[in-house]
């Protein structure tokens, strides 16, 4: 059975009765089946699963869609009850903020302001605040987090080890409809043909990855991407599409590596990104 708790009290006295490990799952609700999947990993992991829904302010820009992003707890709840989740912390904003907006707030440093931090000032610093006061307030073993928001992922990890949080921060595969459009809680804002040109977004990710797959140096493989991205058509606009190291550093010649791309299908701004090697040159 799911427990659902709104105040830091009840999340303190429920998450005070969970022996054993904890793996936490922080969302923003609307939840999908990549949310599932999280929720199931965290399972196979950890002896409890505790979720947390929670639309943070912090992270969204003056211009950006905090008032329309989809509030569904009622179905959220039933996924985390048939995913196996022990308990959901889903609290207001004055619960979370009670003394309004944080003063002090965690800086990413210069990776929180590249790539997504650079097309949304601020982003990361209200990402990584309100992620480490839930790794306080849910005192978890382990937290998962999805490949698909990539460089969130790679800085809650940098965080984690340079502030000594003692927690492992778990990557989970990103989970993809048949045609290979990443799940995302704000897929539901596209229409049917937008929602087409979007997987323009994962085909440019493929087209690297073949291109890299077939021995491709560094620029063959963004300029393959770059044309699969372009041949998708549509209204998209492009707001980067880079090769860069695992831990988003610049690109490596061989190796491992990371493809990650950003864009505007219409008024929506999707994002994905796919682990490539890159062949030596012979």
């Amino acid at each position: 059975m799911t427990e659902l708790v709104h105040s830091r009290a009840a999340l303190a006295k429920a998450r005070d009765g969970l022996t054993g490990t904890v793996g936490v799952v922080m969302t923003m609700g609307a939840l999908h089946e990549g949310h599932e999947a999280l929720v199931r990993a965290a399972r196979e992991r950890a002896g409890h699963v505790l979720v947390t829904i929670f639309v943070n302010p912090l992270q969204f820009g003056p211009n950006e869609d905090l008032d329309r992003y989809p509030r569904t707890l009622d179905a959220d709840l039933e996924v985390c009850r048939r995913a196996g989740a022990d308990l959901v912390f889903a609290p207001s904003v004055l619960e979370m903020y009670p003394d309004g907006q944080p003063v002090v707030r965690v800086n990413p440093g210069q990776l929180g302001e590249d790539l997504e931090g650079l097309s949304r000032p601020g982003f990361f610093h209200g990402v990584l605040t309100v992620v480490l006061k839930l790794l306080q307030l849910t005192r978890p073993q382990f937290a998962f987090f999805g490949e698909k928001d990539y460089q969130q992922l790679t800085l809650v990890r940098r965080m984690v080890r340079d502030l000594d949080v003692p927690v492992e921060v778990v990557g989970v595969p990103t989970v993809r409809e048949p045609d290979g459009l990443a799940l995302s809680s704000r897929n539901r804002y596209l229409s049917p043909q937008r929602r087409r040109t979007a997987a323009g977004l994962s085909a440019a990710l493929r087209a690297g990855a073949t291109a890299a797959d077939e021995g491709a140096d560094a620029g063959e493989v963004l300029a393959a991407a770059h044309r699969a991205f372009a041949a998708a058509g549509g209204d998209a606009e492009l707001d980067y599409l880079v090769l860069t190291d695992p831990d988003l550093e610049p690109g490596p010649v061989f190796g491992p590596a990371r493809l990650l791309v950003a864009a505007w299908v219409g008024d929506t701004r999707l994002i994905d990104n796919m682990a490539i090697r890159l062949a030596p040159r012979s």
